[in-house]
């Protein structure tokens, strides 16, 4: 129970959110925002794994969605074309916790893997909190709101969100032939 008499389950959100800048110290750990922490909590504990991830950057997982991922993947284990990523994705799991001041520590293995210097940017992600070399996400950042690839941005945002709709579409279809065959009443 918090002070304000909350549980830390009923303040997480089903997905992350927001980004945050953050450094390390000199052992590689890094102050993981509050905010973040009460997002990461699982039957009251927070417990999480740090994993190499797309684009040059790390992920932190609940442990829940990344068992959900685990589970995904176990189905083509045995393909060959999947065979070294699946070693190197797992042998670069990392879990984890944050110690009694909120601090997280960077494996050097992962640090040294996507260039952290010093500074880092965490970004919620839907299911995973990214992190960043703080250049990095700037650069990002600033090529995709406002630089050269603004369009491709705008490109990909409105494919995303045409996603969602096609999806609503496709429900939609779907309901109506049931409705037509007699499979759903209205």
């Amino acid at each position: 129970m918090l002070p304000c008499g909350k549980t830390w389950e009923k303040m997480a959100l089903p997905f992350f959110t927001g980004s945050y800048n953050a450094k390390l110290d000199e052992k590689n750990r890094f102050v993981l925002p509050q905010a973040l922490r009460y997002q990461l909590v699982e039957n009251g504990e927070v417990n999480f794994t740090i994993a190499l991830s797309m684009g040059g950057s790390l992920a932190i997982y609940r442990n829940s969605d990344l068992q959900e991922i685990v589970e995904r993947f176990r189905k083509n284990q045995h393909r060959a074309k999947f065979q070294k990523f699946f070693t190197l994705f797992f042998s670069t799991l990392f879990p984890t916790t944050c110690d009694n001041v909120g601090r997280v520590t960077i494996p050097k293995t992962l640090k040294d893997g996507i260039g952290i210097k010093g500074e880092i940017v965490l970004a919620g992600a839907l299911n995973k909190i990214e992190l960043w070399p703080k250049e990095t996400y700037e650069k990002d950042l600033s090529r995709f709101i406002g630089g050269e690839s603004s369009s491709d941005f705008q490109g990909i945002m409105e494919e995303a969100f045409n996603m969602l709709a096609d999806e609503d579409e496709e429900l939609l279809e779907d309901t109506l032939e049931r409705v037509q065959h007699g499979m759903v009443k209205l």
